[in-house]
């Protein structure tokens, strides 16, 4: 149970310097750690599960989790093994994919 509170609180923390990046000069801290770490408090604080991921070229591959009560998470994974919380929040919405050309896409 304290391991849940202790990381709601960082991911909380998060969130905030998140927002706060566009203020505050190239200093600010996101949380990183081993992927398995990371996935596993997600599951265990959150009951967060992978939603999907997507590569970007041959540098990081980026994993959304998402819970159903609405909380949801991007997490980056570098090609050293190295994963970082990107952005974190609440109210996620599933929504049906649209072809590219559609309306909505």
């Amino acid at each position: 149970m304290a391991r849940d509170f202790s990381f709601r609180w960082v991911k909380l923390a998060a969130v905030g310097a998140m927002m706060a990046l566009p203020a505050i000069p190239a200093r600010a801290q996101i949380i990183c750690g081993g992927h398995d770490v990371l996935v596993a408090r997600l599951a265990a604080a959150f009951e967060e599960k992978r939603l999907g991921y997507g590569v970007a070229g041959q540098s990081a591959i980026f994993e959304v989790f998402v819970s159903a009560s609405g909380t949801w998470t991007i997490l980056m994974t570098d090609v050293k093994g190295q994963s970082c919380i990107l952005a974190a929040g609440e109210g996620w919405e599933d929504t049906l994919a649209t072809p590219v050309g559609q309306p909505g896409g």
